[in-house]
């Protein structure tokens, strides 16, 4: 059989409203409120410039099951691009826009395929033969029980099969555990390719069938850092090939500048606009989180003695007149290990910190995720969450609790 050659993507979370960033100023806010339309359009007009034999969107379109007007009008115009171009789509919905959701309908053209609540089967004859894909939508926002179980085994090997799931992997706590299911599951099927959404990190779990999240074509926090896009693959019954496509519009990501010996402000102003000037030229537009390492005593304490919200006002002016806008979220010290010199107490503090277990953290934090108004704005206490918080408290530790103080 000849090879066909697809586009597949996933989570576009069109509509995202970008909660918590704040201080940007008007155009950057815009930039970054329209990121991920701006993504989307992206993601098109390469399909319009290599016209694929079709495109595949594997569930969380829109961002929430309200689905954004405005996100609905964009999307809509995309699918009719690709219809005037005679490029067919073959999509689901998942969690975030489910089914059961509320909102104003667009009807979309006739070259996209939508999959309903129940597993079924839909055939798209291509110039390579016919293609057999086999997914459903969310028919409500959680959907907890394995899935796979419904897609039936592939019975005609000289057609291609591909299988939509947007879902978790079993024993993945990246994530919140949706549809979940096991490779073996996935490999009993002998499906030809496995287009998985849900995972918002790129990631291919299985070669050969190839079992592969895409990843989401925006980050929208800086928990989705690096570059963000889809996937371009040639599959034929030999292999498949996987090429990645960036889409990012302002990437999330983590900078470091080397800090020590850096005595005078100055010379730390110059060493960040340095670092960032060359971050920008290879990135373009960023939100990121500034990271000064190797700290010895004298550059710690310089940094260490001035309140988080100057030191911010300071280092952003100092990145303004940048090609791209990077704006900078956040400012982490890392201190060089011989040259800690935290107070016994500090030092108590932090040793007690990694010793705690998860249930030692919720026992810690229950007061505030039992509060009625704060706890829905929270993120469930996970393993990453956890070394999020134990990360920023100990810095927290290290700016004020020094050795002598």
């Amino acid at each position: 059989m000849e090879s066909i050659r697809f586009i597949h993507t996933a989570d576009l979370h069109l509509g995202s409203p970008f909660i918590g960033m704040k201080d940007l100023q008007k155009e950057q806010w815009n930039q970054l409120k329209d990121s991920t339309l701006a993504a989307f359009d992206r993601l098109i007009q390469y399909a319009l410039q290599t016209t694929p034999d079709f495109v595949c969107i594997v569930g969380d379109i829109y961002d929430g099951e309200d689905r954004n007007i405005r996100a609905q009008a964009r999307f809509q115009k995309g699918m009719q691009q690709l219809a005037e171009q005679n490029i067919p789509v073959v999509m689901c919905f998942g969690n975030h826009d489910h089914l059961s959701g509320n909102w104003t309908r667009f009807e979309l053209p006739k070259n996209v395929h939508v999959f309903d609540k129940a597993v079924s089967q839909f055939t798209l004859h291509t110039a390579a033969g016919p293609v057999i894909f086999t997914g459903f939508s969310y028919g409500k926002r959680h959907v907890s029980e394995s899935m796979v179980d419904h897609y039936p085994l592939a019975e005609n090997l000289n057609c291609y099969h591909i299988g939509l799931l947007h879902g978790s992997l079993e024993g993945d706590a990246t994530h919140a555990v949706y549809a979940p299911f096991k490779k073996e599951q996935l490999l009993s099927k002998q499906y030809d390719y496995w287009a998985l959404g849900h995972i918002h990190k790129r990631q291919e779990l299985y070669l050969e069938p190839a079992m592969v999240y895409p990843g989401n074509i925006q980050g929208r926090h800086r928990k989705e850092s690096g570059e963000k896009g889809f996937y371009e693959v040639t599959l034929s019954k030999a292999a498949t090939q996987l090429e990645f496509v960036s889409t990012s519009v302002v990437q999330f990501d983590q900078v470091e500048v080397f800090g020590k010996g850096i005595i005078h402000m100055n010379e730390l102003i110059e060493a960040c606009q340095k670092q960032l000037s060359l971050f920008s030229e290879t990135v373009g537009p960023a939100i990121i989180e500034l990271i000064f390492t190797e700290l010895d005593q004298d550059s710690f304490e310089l940094l260490a003695k001035i309140p988080e919200s100057e030191l911010l006002e300071l280092l952003r002016e100092s990145v303004e007149e940048l090609d791209s806008f990077v704006w900078i979220q956040a400012v982490h010290l890392q201190q060089a290990a011989q040259d800690r010199g935290l107070s016994p107490l500090g030092a108590t503090l932090i040793d007690t910190m990694e010793s705690w277990k998860t249930d030692d953290w919720k026992i810690v934090l229950q007061d505030l995720y039992q509060h009625s108004k704060s706890s829905r704005f929270l993120e469930a206490v996970e393993e990453q969450t956890i070394k999020e918080l134990q990360l920023t408290a100990a810095q927290k530790i290290r700016r004020t609790m020094q050795a002598g103080e």
